[in-house]
This record gives C-alpha cells, structure tokens and sequence, in this order.
C-alpha cells in the first residue's frame, strides 16, 4: 500500500501526518456522538470522570501509547538523542536553549505589555487579547513539536536544547512579567528534562556499541508522540468565532515575530544552523492553563493585601477568553510552524548549510 511513502510525500509528514490524524480523531471524541458513546459503553469502555465514553480513554495499552503516553515517548526521544552527542555538542546545546529561551520570553512579555498599552485596555486590547494571553501563548513554547522538528530537520545540538527551553513550560515566567511571583524557581523542571538527555549522552560517550544500539531512536517514537500530541487538541475551537480571530492573530505573532527574532538572536550569536529558532515559535499545550494558574495566584495576592480585589477579579473573567485563544495558537501553531521549518530547512539547504552535518 506503500503507506510509508505516502506520508515521507507530504513535507514533515513523519510528524504532521500522525499529528492531525491524532487532533481528528481527539476532536470526534470530544464531540460525544451518541451512537459512538453507546458502542464504547457496550464493549464496556469506562467513562470518564465527566460521564463520557471515549475511544482515545479505554485504558491499557491503547490508552498508554495513543492518548497520555506523549512525554514518555519524548523522554525515550531525548534519551536516545542525547546519545548520538559528545561533550561539545552539549555545550552548544546548552548555549541555544539559553538563547532560545531570553529571546523568546522577551519578545513575548515586550508584545504583550506594547499590545495593551497601545490598546489602551491590557485586560482586552486589539481584538479582545489581552496582555496576560499574549505573554502566556508567546513564551510558552511547544517542547514536544520543538524536539519532533529538530530531531527531523535540525541538529543533535538543536534537539538537546529542549532541556533549557522547559523552563518556560507552565505559569512561572508569565507569573514573572506580571509581578505575581508566587512560585519558586523552577530548577526541577530543568533537571528533568536534562536527566535523560545527560544519561544517554553519558552512556553513549562511554560505549560506541551503546551508541550504535539507540540510534534508530531519533527518529522511531517521532511519529508516535506527535499523535499522542495531536491526542491533546480540539479541531472544534476553530468554530467559536468570537475567538478564532485573536487566537489566530496570536498564532501569527508567536510563529512569525518570535520565530524571526530567535533567527536573528542566533545568526548574532554566530550560529549558521538557525533551524531551532523556528522549532521553537509555537505555544504549548499546557499554555492554555496559565490563565487560570494567573487567576489563582490573583486570589492569593488578594487576599494578602497585595494587590486590589477587583483587580484579582479582572484577572478571574479573563481565565474563559484567554484559555479558549491561547488553545487556539496552540492548535494554529501546530500546523504553521512545521510549515515554516521545511521552507527555512530547504532555505538553508540552497545556501549549503545542512543541520544534519552539524558536528559542533
């Protein structure tokens, strides 16, 4: 049936095929089709806490593989990437994620604070976007999609920069630009995600046989944890009009002015491979719960007397329109910045730079 070919015929097709099919059939799903639901219960498929049958939510292996098993697949990724690098390699991935990481938070907070100052209402600005959506979808990249585009078009010392970036995974930067600082640095957070990489790198330094063994790594769980990703989206929220428009607006900026100037960070910095730059332009799943996290801290800060209750109030209405147009950039970025990464690989590729040939 020469499917293989089939998907290696459209561009990044070992993660954007596995990726949509994923958010397709999550997005039936959380349609809750009666007669679909009846099925399910018949074949005796638990419902969720909600009170819904849901084919990607049987349990087991199924479940474990295709719907919550995304961050052990990417885990297993890195693991195994890490791996195939040597001590220089992981400097300069250490130095790109630092890099990656300043610049994409900067131009986040710095459009955000513009955003609403210019709009004259940082609580509903331009299109409805608030300060608090822009700065949580802008610096909070997608570090599953980063390290599937890097392992496919970039370099070892690419992909080994996600160890870095995750420090930007959840609330605390955003907290951070908004003066609600109410957790401790997120250290833990760093030495996760270093862990595997470090230990592959360690054992793959100390044995070329271990090396060679994990190799096909790079690329084996590439289409697994995409659709695992994929899992976690809603076609739907391309529906609701009354956020589609800021939620692609977000989108646009993330992909395209945070992309651009991680590129120009990185050529500053002498990098001639600026493939990660536009890895890295996306907004992360987990993204869409910062409002809320947002909403919390608020609460907490008011009631100590840090800051006004209407204000803390303000911050509560906004949770429902951020979520839905940060979830939005989640989904637009999910497919406009693969897009975006094959023409810049191919960009490169005619000015002779090819990530793959990356040694240092």
């Amino acid at each position: 049936m020469q499917i293989m070919k089939t998907v290696q015929k459209v561009p990044g097709g070992l993660m954007v095929v596995p990726l949509l099919l994923g958010a397709v059939l999550n997005t039936i799903d959380q349609l809750h089709i009666p007669f679909i639901m009846e099925g399910l219960k018949a074949l005796g498929v638990p419902p969720t806490k909600e009170g819904f049958y849901e084919f990607l939510k049987i349990g087991g292996f199924a479940e474990a593989l295709f719907k919550t098993g995304s961050l052990t697949l990417i885990a297993l990724f890195l693991f195994c990437a890490g791996s195939q690098m040597n001590l220089r390699v992981g400097g300069k991935a250490m130095k790109k994620g630092i890099i990656l990481t300043v610049t994409k938070y900067a131009v986040g907070v710095l459009i955000g604070f513009l955003w609403g100052t210019l709009s004259g209402d940082p609580m509903n600005g331009f299109l409805g976007l608030s300060t608090l959506a822009i700065i949580a979808g802008m610096t909070n990249g997608n570090g599953g999609m980063f390290a599937a585009l890097t392992g496919q078009y970039g370099s070892r010392s690419d992909v080994g920069a996600v160890a870095v970036l995750s420090l930007n995974d959840g609330p605390f930067f955003t907290l951070m630009a908004l003066g609600l600082m109410g957790a401790s640095f997120p250290i833990i957070a760093f030495i996760a995600v270093l862990l595997p990489i470090a230990i592959g790198m360690l054992l793959g330094n100390l044995d070329h046989e271990v090396r060679d063994f994990l190799k096909p790594g790079e690329v084996l769980p590439v289409p697994f944890f995409a659709f695992a990703l994929g899992a976690g989206m809603n076609l739907a929220s391309f529906f609701n009009p009354t956020v589609v428009g800021a939620g692609i607006a977000l989108a646009l900026m993330t992909t395209f002015l945070t992309g651009a100037v991680m590129v120009l960070v990185l050529r500053l910095f002498r990098e001639r491979n600026t493939i990660a730059g536009w890895s890295e332009a996306s907004t992360a799943g987990n993204a869409a719960g910062t409002p809320a996290a947002i909403a919390a801290a608020a609460a907490v800060s008011a009631g100590s007397g840090a800051m006004s209750p209407e204000m803390a109030k303000a911050y509560e209405d906004l949770v429902p329109i951020a979520t839905a147009q940060i979830s939005i950039s989640t989904i637009a970025t999910a497919l406009l910045c693969p897009v975006v990464v094959i023409f810049w690989d191919k960009y490169q590729r005619k000015r002779g730079i090819n990530a793959h040939e990356e040694t240092e």
